[in-house]
């Protein structure tokens, strides 16, 4: 106990070495606190975009439907799978789709397109489709002979609002589907490939258009927190009797996007390295020297009998205490500039694309991890480096160092 006082005293009593050291640690501390923040935040706010623009967190198909798809690769029981999946924990909407490849045609214009049927409510709620309408209007109340189309599909028809659309395809009976639609809108999705060829109908339309009455392709799921999907996918999976089914997360059905997620994230481990790096030089060289600096104080403490094994604890109890001095601000500055920027974001001067989808801002997070992993990250990186010059004082000669000036 009387080492720790010793210790305590000595780090007030040297304020400018003890600042010196703290501002080292402090600096550590807060700029690996808000890479993890910042990275966490940002990779979040880019996977929860991808999901939820589109595809949804988890979905649920026929069992190889994502493999090989086929329009007979169907669910028949959708109503009945979505009410269990309102009754599970962490689930926080879902929405039926249907899919389909045709052919559109307008005026001179032909385009190969791919038919998406939609419930316009549950879809709205699932992706905030409605918002994507970039020209024109959602479907109507009643809905019936409306089509939507992706921008790039609209400039390939080169079509207006309101003009009508020959749409044709294969029917589930075999025959050939084909009626007369509406244009009513432009769909922006943010990933351009895709809004090439999407041609939306309501659910109740495609059904009917290709012969697949009660019938879907897809459920898309959305969840209330990234983190439970796994876990939520499994319940999921368990609740689902039908053996037919697949249930999969994000991280298998957008596995490509998932692995480039997994390979950038992997440069926040490097600049963490980085900064602890940086942190263990400075506090080397700044305790290194204090214990030249010092060289006759432990010269006294070895003359009135204090063993080695002291002057070591005395050193490491100084740097443990000055790191854990460094670590509590460091927390609030962290806090402070990741608060700010998971509100307002870092804004790009100019936006990327990534999986498809273009981004303009990036996110900062506040979570415990960003916090937790540099405190025990610097403190032992402290405490580690800090045992050289201790040993190196626990070696000092009583006789030298007192003559030591």
């Amino acid at each position: 106990m009387i080492i720790l006082k010793i210790a305590f005293r000595n780090i007030f009593r040297q304020k400018r070495r003890t600042v010196f050291t703290s501002i080292t640690i402090l600096i550590g501390f807060s700029l690996a606190a808000f890479s993890i923040g910042w990275a966490d935040g940002s990779y979040n706010n880019i996977i929860n975009m991808f999901t939820r623009n589109w595809l949804g967190h988890i979905q649920i198909h026929y069992d190889d439907y994502l493999d090989n798809p086929s329009l007979y690769k169907t669910i028949e029981n959708y109503k009945q799978i979505g009410k269990k999946l309102e009754n599970i924990k962490g689930v926080e909407v879902w929405t039926p789709r249907v899919f389909s490849g045709g052919l559109a045609s307008a005026g001179n214009k032909s385009s190969g397109v791919q038919i998406i049927g939609i419930e316009p409510n549950m879809e709205n709620n699932t992706t905030k489709f409605s918002k994507k309408i970039i020209k024109g209007n959602f479907f109507s109340s009643n809905g019936s002979k409306e089509i939507l189309l992706g921008k790039g599909a609209a400039k390939a028809l080169n079509i207006k609002l309101s003009d009508q659309v020959v749409l044709i395809s294969q029917a589930a009976d075999g025959s050939i589907a084909n009626d007369l639609f509406k244009f009513v809108g432009i769909v922006n999705t943010d990933n351009d490939l895709y809004d090439r060829s999407s041609l939306y109908l309501t659910l109740k339309d495609a059904q009917e258009f290709l012969v697949l009455e009660g019938k879907i392709h897809e459920i898309a799921i959305v969840t209330k927190k990234l983190n439970n999907v796994r876990n939520i996918a499994k319940i999921i999976s368990k609740e689902i009797t039908n053996k037919d089914l697949d249930v999969a997360p994000w991280q298998i059905f957008a596995k490509s996007f998932y692995r480039a997620m997994k390979a950038d994230k992997g440069g926040m481990w490097i600049s963490l390295f980085v900064i602890t790096l940086v942190v263990a030089v400075g506090v080397l060289n700044t305790v290194l020297m204090s214990v030249l600096e010092r060289t006759r104080e432990f010269g006294v403490l070895k003359a009135i009998g204090t063993r080695p094994k002291q002057i070591i604890k005395l050193i490491l109890y100084e740097i443990n205490i000055i790191t854990l001095i460094s670590i509590v601000f460091g927390s609030i500055i962290a806090l402070l500039a990741n608060y700010y920027l998971s509100i307002h974001g870092i804004h790009l001067s100019q936006s990327f694309t990534y999986g498809g989808m273009k981004f303009s801002e990036m996110l900062t997070e506040i979570n415990a991890r960003s916090f937790y992993i540099p405190a025990i990250t610097v403190f032992f990186t402290a405490s580690f480096v800090g045992i050289f010059p201790a040993i190196k004082a626990a070696k000092t000669n009583p006789v030298k160092s007192l003559r030591f000036h």
